[in-house]
């Protein structure tokens, strides 16, 4: 598959972020992606700025006052797993939609994958090709600094101008770092397949890696790793699904962690590797078939 092929693949909506009735409103969204991704974000709290109330990135207040919440609000992760899901709820609650004034109480609660879903969405709307990944960022270190590197989700998009995908992290701009993020320099991440390899080559001890449900090593591993390469095949999954093998954990035969190394493999360069993967998606059950809920 040639590199024009992969770019349209990444132009079409999936399941999670087709929009529904909502495209020809994102279309009257601003074409710039930073100032796209700040109206996003100031759209949203993330649950753990609700939890942490008026402090730390939001010392300032910049997502609103926390105290203005009801104190029965919850995540929403749950009920709003796709784009379209999230504009119909942002528009029920305010029907101006995506602004940067919403009041605190009209703000879902949402969390990383959504944000990066939604982002999606609109790139895709405007015509731009984007994709979800599911990495491990380090960079959270004016939020918790224990030297770990914690489960994320964000985006890159096709640079029609540069001929490359720009990594970016809408849920993390508040975050204070020494880079862009609108243009996460390579290093700064570390893509999950990068991860289970680094383990699995000794190069680094397990627990480096940690979600956030407070567990380390290979299950989370696991987890990233699977929610990524659904990701490069537009199937931005969510956080309650995952192949069985995921949940098998440290029961993993080594004959099939080898194979899951393969996959890591052709996963560090995924347009090279694209005809591969596609292959292995459309063929391998026991890397695409889900568990979790009524799955």
């Amino acid at each position: 598959m040639d590199n024009k092929e992969i770019i349209e693949f990444y132009k079409q909506y999936s399941l999670f972020t087709f929009p529904g009735c909502y495209k020809e409103k994102l279309l009257e969204l601003p074409d710039d992606i930073k100032e796209i991704g700040r109206i996003v974000r100031s759209s949203l709290i993330h649950r753990t700025t609700l939890r942490d109330g008026n402090t730390g990135t939001n010392a300032d207040k910049k997502y609103g006052d926390m105290t203005k919440i009801p104190w029965h609000q919850q995540c929403q992760d749950d009920y709003l797993v796709t784009a379209s899901a999230m504009l119909a709820e942002l528009f029920r609650k305010d029907s101006r939609g995506l602004l940067k004034d919403r009041k605190e109480i009209d703000k879902p609660i949402l969390t990383c994958r959504f944000i990066a879903v939604l982002m999606a969405s609109i790139l895709k709307t405007k015509g731009i090709p984007c994709r979800v990944r599911s990495i491990f960022a380090p960079y959270f270190t004016d939020y918790v600094d224990d030297g770990k590197s914690h489960d994320h989700w964000i985006n890159q998009y096709w640079s029609e101008n540069e001929s490359r995908w720009l990594t970016i992290d809408v849920d993390g701009m508040s975050h204070k770092t020494d880079f862009d993020f609108f243009d996460i320099p390579d290093g700064k991440f570390d893509f999950s397949a990068d991860a289970w390899l680094a383990v699995r080559e000794g190069k680094i001890d397990e627990n480096h890696f940690h979600n956030a449900n407070g567990m380390n090593g290979t299950y989370p591993m696991l987890w990233e790793l699977f929610y990524d390469f659904h990701c490069l095949m537009n199937s931005e999954i969510t956080y309650l699904h995952t192949p069985k093998l995921a949940l098998l954990n440290n029961s993993i035969a080594e004959e099939t962690k080898k194979e899951i190394d393969e996959l890591a493999r052709l996963m560090q360069n995924p347009d090279k590797n694209f005809e591969t993967l596609k292959r292995i998606w459309e063929t391998k059950k026991e890397l695409r078939l889900l568990k979790g809920g009524l799955l």
